[in-house]
């Protein structure tokens, strides 16, 4: 079963609260302060709230062992909350470093900022002020993940091991979003045979502890949970966070844009060097890796460019071999959660996540 809309609901309240006093905050500052602040409060809306989910069923797989169903606590909720605030962040950072004109399906923040530059008829580049107001913007939404983290932890009886899981996860993901630009520039001196290799850990650094072991750890913590049942959490959100990556890998290939809110193709126009791409480049012989190096990274790939790639990488075997390991990371993860110290109802609504996180179209 899938958790019960009900604790993300409450999850959606709290964060919504904070918008508003952080708004309220603000508002005597000046017409520039209110734009800067809705415009931070609009990158919460919409998304799938993924961390949220595996936070607060994290929670829940742990606080209901043996015991009747809880309703999940306020420092759970608030800490689910502040997990998605995080993950604002990190896409504002991240459109601004892949040059990225949308983010579900709207400006990217440092367009909608460029937007605002226009529309008030300010003076200078309304480009140059999107992209730095945006690095500030991204800076204020971790600053205010951090307030509402702290917010929930006041009273909570688990709050050290708490921050510790979040803490560890700030690092994971900034090192690892580091190590993604860098491997758009390092490849070329890294041998052909290791790309896949360093772009799993990328992946796993960039994404998956962030995505989904450490909110299952950051819940699991919360509920008190000891290290049998970390380690069931850990065993199971790493393999899936994994395999949630690659299937964001081939969806930023592949993926239809109406669904998934970014152009078809980006990142073959961002260079990102993923799975799919070395295990493309592996399948091609020395003149074909040349070719298929020269479209990787081109900001102006145009329709029949990303079209000849994707052919490229179907044709290669790349997609096939990926599909595979997105299975057999789902496999592993499904493996962890068979007779582990967690509530039985909690390790089902596990098992329907992990097939809305590998099986989903944007």
């Amino acid at each position: 079963m899938i958790p019960s809309p009900a604790p993300i609901e409450a999850v959606s309240q709290r964060l919504a609260s904070f918008l508003d006093t952080r708004a309220r905050e603000w508002s005597g500052f000046g017409p520039e302060a209110t734009v800067f602040v809705e415009n931070a409060a609009s990158t919460l809306s919409g998304g799938k709230r993924l961390r949220a989910r595996f936070c607060v069923t994290g929670w829940q797989a742990v606080a209901d062992h043996g015991d009747a169903p809880k309703t999940p606590s306020g420092d759970v909720l608030a800490a689910a909350a502040a997990l998605e605030i995080f993950h604002a962040a990190a896409l504002v950072h991240d459109d601004i470093i892949d040059n990225s004109d949308t983010r579900r399906g709207r400006p990217a923040a440092h367009r909608a900022l460029e937007a605002e530059h226009t529309a008030s008829g300010w003076a200078g580049s309304a480009e140059a002020f999107g992209r730095s107001a945006a690095i500030l913007l991204g800076d204020l939404l971790v600053a205010w993940s951090d307030d509402l983290l702290e917010d929930g932890l006041r009273d909570a009886p688990h709050a050290a091991g708490a921050r510790d899981v979040y803490g560890l996860m700030r690092r994971e993901v900034t090192v690892g979003q580091f190590l993604d630009i860098a491997e758009e520039a390092a490849f070329v001196t890294a041998p052909d045979a290791e790309h896949a290799e360093r772009a799993l850990r990328v992946a796993s650094l960039k994404s998956a502890r962030y995505s989904i072991q450490h909110p299952l750890l950051l819940g699991g913590a919360l509920a008190g949970a000891d290290a049998a049942q970390s380690a069931a959490l850990s065993a199971f959100g790493h393999p899936l966070g994994l395999a949630f990556q690659l299937r964001d890998d081939v969806l930023g290939v592949f993926g239809d844009s109406a669904v998934t809110g970014k152009p078809s193709g980006d990142d073959l126009r961002e260079g990102k060097r993923t799975v799919l791409v070395a295990y493309t480049r592996e399948a091609l012989g020395p003149a074909e890796r040349r070719t298929f190096d020269a479209l990787i990274g081109d900001p102006t790939l145009d329709a029949a460019q990303v079209a000849a790639a994707q052919e490229t990488i179907a044709a290669s075997g790349a997609l096939t071999r990926v599909e595979g390991l997105i299975d057999a990371y789902a496999d592993e993860a499904d493996r962890a959660l068979r007779d582990t110290p967690l509530a039985a109802g909690p390790v089902e609504a596990l098992r329907a996540l992990a097939r809305d996180a590998t099986a989903r179209a944007s």
